[in-house]
């Protein structure tokens, strides 16, 4: 008779076998503050997606005459604003341009970014040099005085505020693959696909991006929460979405002179990017935390 394996060995055989990513997922499920901050999100995402058509007022109905800065009531939930529109219905419409802008800007961001930071990695020498120059000039200026350099440039909109962003997060998303490739291309399995004649791109794209992936991953979150207050830190000086865009930051720049008669046309707006940005960082710590051994215990 085979005598039977102790369960403690088969659950360890269980977990190799799972996979890391399934290993990741098991311990980003045990984290529940990780796990909120999924649910903020994926609520605010549901929000953008089905909201724009369930709210009960048009985002740009106004009436000076009899509903200009009602208070928050049966009829409007959050208030109305100086126009006299309703700001439950221009914050959830805002939520489908903040999650636009925050999206797309970090893709632009994580392609551009991983490009150069694949090739300056790989290929070294004055390659890397000239791309690791190019990083380091960008991330002399602060991101927010850059990323108003660029929109001056290119004229004041919400497109324009996009490329700005996208701009300033490519050195670190640069940075951060060049760094992963420099340590991975020494790797036997790469040694060994170079000396079976396998083409550089090859190599690239099949080996070296896919292991380099799960720390993109985790800034890729925690960008996108970055993305979101410098779109609503341009829409609040008025170089990124322009009126009557339900913008948040454009909404906070429009009640910035009703803070004490009419808080609500503040209090909303800024509460909607205070949550949507929590969301990104717990969900990002929580994948730090999943997809890093290192903290691990």
């Amino acid at each position: 008779m085979v005598p039977k394996a102790p369960d403690n060995l088969l659950a360890t055989e269980k977990d190799i076998s799972a996979g890391p990513w399934k290993e990741a997922w098991r311990g980003f499920r045990k984290n529940k503050v990780a796990l909120i901050g999924t649910f903020i999100v994926l609520f605010f995402i549901v929000v953008a997606l089905i909201g724009p058509f369930l709210v009960p007022q048009g985002i740009d109905e106004q009436s000076i005459s009899d509903k200009r800065l009602l208070p928050p009531s049966s009829q409007y939930w959050f208030g109305t604003d100086d126009f006299g529109r309703d700001i439950f219905s221009r914050i959830v419409h805002g939520a489908r341009i903040s999650l636009w802008v925050g999206f797309f800007s970090v893709i632009g961001s994580v392609i551009v970014g991983s490009i150069l930071g694949i090739i300056a990695g790989y290929y070294g020498k004055c390659v890397d040099m000239i791309i690791s120059r190019l990083f380091d000039i960008l991330l002399a200026f602060p991101s927010i005085l850059l990323a108003i350099a660029v929109v001056s440039v290119l004229g004041p909109s919400l497109q324009n505020a996009l490329i700005a962003i996208a701009i300033i997060n490519i050195p670190n998303f640069g940075r951060l693959i060049r760094s992963k490739v420099l340590s991975i291309k020494e790797e036997e399995y790469i040694t060994s696909a170079k000396a079976i004649g396998m083409k550089d791109v090859r190599i690239l794209f099949s080996h070296i991006l896919p292991n380099s992936m799960a720390p993109v991953i985790v800034a890729g979150t925690l960008a996108i929460a970055s993305a979101i207050i410098e779109a609503a830190a341009l829409g609040f000086l008025g170089l990124g979405a322009q009126a009557p865009t339900p913008e948040w930051g454009k909404m906070l720049a429009d009640a910035r002179n009703h803070l004490r008669t009419a808080p609500w046309t503040m209090i909303f707006p800024g509460l909607a990017i205070m949550l949507t940005v929590l969301g990104f960082n717990l969900m990002g710590d929580g994948l730090r935390d999943a997809l890093d051994p290192r903290m691990k215990n």
